[in-house]
């Protein structure tokens, strides 16, 4: 059976822009768009999200011509870029805790053990994909999810269907978001950089006092065996630091 333009009228054209849009972030949203997540899940949940907001966004769409090729184009492109910026800016929170990993690995030494970030999809090191795994775990234990997809519903009163895409406001607060973002990843790794300068600085001292030692080898155990040991003492506060982040950052989004 072919669609025509002719037939995308009415209740089938508000479903399809509102799935243009919800689809856009949910493929973007942390926890619920991860690489992780199989995509056939995320379309049922991008489809069940549409049907149950499309009819009370119903009066927030303008009259669309639905014989104009043009008309309809502008606006699907309108609400695809509307949900990748969202959902877009809705990501860079969870970078915090890659940001985070990767500097604990490097100061742990840990840095060259790679593997595959199930969350990103993407190798890094292997206590950045620890740290986003666990960030996720505790996002969903907590309900926080929810967040994200009131987001979606928050999404059209920032920016509202129809209208002229705030593109200039979107990167200042994407810069803003960046911004924040990495300060965070680098509090939530300022312990582990603090305990590792302070082994560096004693294994030096005693390189000077006893150079016989092979403190290349003491060095390396040392610092990785004081890195779990500040992370087990830690790793509560650090992520409810990093939750409380993301509490707040998503709760900007629900308009």
């Amino acid at each position: 059976m072919a669609i025509h333009l002719n037939d995308l009228s009415g209740t089938f054209l508000l479903y399809f822009l509102v799935f243009a849009r919800v689809g856009s972030m949910v493929m973007l949203l942390p926890a619920i768009g991860d690489a992780g997540v199989p995509s056939r899940v995320r379309l049922a949940l991008a489809l069940a999200i549409s049907f149950a907001m499309a009819p009370a966004l119903a009066g927030t769409y303008p009259h669309v011509d639905s014989t104009s090729p043009i008309a309809l184009g502008v606006i699907l492109t309108q609400e695809v870029v509307a949900g990748l910026l969202v959902g877009g800016m809705a990501r860079i929170i969870m970078a915090a805790l890659s940001v985070a990993g990767q500097l604990i690995a490097t100061q742990t030494g840990l840095a060259y053990t790679q593997t595959i970030d199930p969350t990103f999809g993407e190798q890094g090191a292997i206590l950045g994909s620890f740290f986003n795994m666990l960030g996720v775990v505790l996002i969903f234990a907590t309900n926080l999810h929810h967040l994200a997809i009131g987001a979606i519903h928050g999404s059209y009163a920032m920016i509202p269907p129809g209208a002229p895409l705030p593109f200039g406001d979107m990167a200042q607060e994407a810069i803003n978001l960046v911004s924040g973002t990495f300060t965070l990843g680098l509090e939530l790794a300022a312990p582990f950089l603090v305990v590792g300068a302070a082994i560096n600085g004693a294994i030096g001292l005693l390189a000077r006092l006893v150079p016989q030692i092979q403190v290349f080898f003491i060095a390396q155990p040392v610092n990785i065996l004081a890195g779990f040991f500040v992370m087990m003492l830690l790793m509560g506060s650090l992520m409810t630091i990093f939750l409380n982040y993301y509490a707040t950052e998503m709760g900007r989004f629900l308009g």
